[in-house]
């Protein structure tokens, strides 16, 4: 074991070297039996999740509802958890869309005016018009869209998604996660709880330096002789702690930032993209935050082998929890529609699109009522909200799923939350029941004991 001496050598030389965020590893599949492949042949090689915090309103977007215009202002009886015993909701009122709607494509796939650029592209989306959570509270759906667990931590979805399939870049972490703030549930939402610690997500916030202290401050050869000793005395340790997840993925964490380190300035270097790239994007030259960059980062990030990249948008002042004010979705909708719309494409002109997993999604949706018909907001709504998918494995231009007439209540097709997942897991050649780690005397796996595969948007 190396003595005290050598560590603080080492912790010197090193610090003076990187500089790690928590997570900041790659592919390393400790304590598993097995090496990381699909159970059978995948129709995506990665994923692109694109996760709007904070609830938007399904039926002021994707989810057309002719006859709530109609009876806005009707009073209804619901038995809603938002609702219940709250004063000032004894009693509630049908209200409108604040948007119109119309067919776009040749699918026809009717979308709001609030997603203009989005709904250029509804001829790549399979749109599921009937998902349902288990929770109305923020955190607990949010921890639910991530993990499946909607009361306990358990690993993410990015997590069990490097568990299965490993990396197909040393130098970058398999799962990446895009941020300006933390949404609901905090680092939870990209955790690898009881997986080993190498699956964890590495957040990369936006802005001039998206990772901090990534440049070498030693010779690079330099660098390498000392990751090289260090090395060799870590690995003489790991020999007498066989199984030590926490302590493999320590080592590796090493080796990835040293890659890091000569990939990831490359990855967030726009200046040789083209002007009609970040045109496609809505995204100025020399920007460095916001939603368009995220975008763009992905795909360059996906083009260099990582296998689960998470965009989270939590608004530049806010997010979509638009209780007070739905014009709030005008704003927030702006900020992220044209971007998307480019990221289809510009995946899609590169062949990209073939074998990468878009999906779009946000906890919950948001009530088609209120406690008068006229209050400007909606509160939160699980029994119904929308969801899509495009790109490899996806069957193009459909919807799937109804909600009732009033998008109060799913009405045939309905996705739960862990139906999504095991649809995602399939589309990655990987299936959702095999899936599964020995924790805690019991196996366990991202579905839980639920879910099945929606077949019907399937390629």
């Amino acid at each position: 074991m190396p003595s005290p001496l050598h560590r603080r050598a080492f912790l010197r030389s090193f610090a003076a070297g990187s500089s790690l965020f928590p997570g900041l590893v790659s592919e390393l599949l400790a304590s598993s039996s097995s090496s990381p492949s699909p159970h059978f042949k995948p129709k995506a090689k990665r994923v692109i999740f694109l996760f709007m915090s904070g609830g938007v309103s399904h039926v002021d977007t994707w989810d057309p509802k002719p006859k709530l215009t109609a009876d806005h202002g009707k009073e209804v009886k619901l038995d809603h958890p938002e609702i219940e015993n709250r004063p000032g909701y004894e009693r509630i009122f049908l209200k409108r869309p604040g948007w119109s709607f119309k067919p776009h494509g040749q699918s026809g796939t009717e979308v709001s005016e609030l997603f203009p650029h989005t709904a250029s592209c509804v001829d790549d989306i399979a749109l599921i018009r009937s998902m349902h959570s288990s929770h109305s509270n923020h955190y607990n759906a949010t921890l639910g869209m991530h993990t499946g667990s909607f009361a306990f931590a358990r690993p993410s979805l990015g997590s069990w998604v490097s568990y299965g399939l490993g990396s197909e870049n040393a130098n970058l972490p398999s799962f990446i996660v895009l941020a300006p703030k933390t949404p609901y549930a905090g680092s939870q939402v990209w955790a690898s709880d009881f997986l080993p610690a190498a699956h964890q997500g590495t957040l990369v916030i936006p802005g001039s330096e998206p990772v901090a202290n990534i440049a070498p401050r030693i010779p690079v050869p330099q660098q390498q002789r000392e990751l090289a000793a260090l090395a060799a005395l870590n690995r003489s340790h790991l020999a007498q702690h066989p199984g030590d997840s926490v302590l493999e993925a320590r080592l590796r964490s090493f080796e990835t930032a040293f890659g890091m380190q000569m990939e990831v300035p490359d990855v967030f270097d726009f200046s040789k993209e083209s002007d009609a790239t970040l045109s496609l994007y809505g995204l100025q030259r020399g920007q460095s935050s916001g939603f368009a960059w995220q975008c763009l980062a992905a795909r360059r990030l996906v083009e260099r082998g990582v296998r689960f990249v998470e965009l989270i948008d939590t608004g530049s002042s806010g997010n979509w929890d638009s209780h007070g004010n739905m014009q709030e979705h005008v704003p927030l909708a702006r900020n992220v529609d044209q971007p998307i719309a480019g990221l289809l494409r510009d995946l899609k002109s590169r062949g990209l699109l073939d074998d990468t997993l878009v999906v779009w999604t946000t906890e919950f949706g948001r009530t088609p009522f209120n406690n008068t018909p006229d209050n400007p907001g909606r509160e939160h709504h699980n029994w119904a909200f929308s969801s899509w998918l495009a790109g490899a494995g996806v069957k193009p231009g459909i919807t799937y799923g109804q909600t009732d007439d009033y998008g109060v209540r799913v009405a045939s097709n309905g996705v739960h939350v862990h139906d999504f997942h095991a649809t995602i897991l399939h589309l990655m050649g990987l299936n959702h029941e095999r899936l599964t780690f020995h924790h805690s005397g019991r196996d366990y796996r991202l579905t839980d004991v639920h879910g099945d595969v929606v077949k019907a948007i399937l390629a």
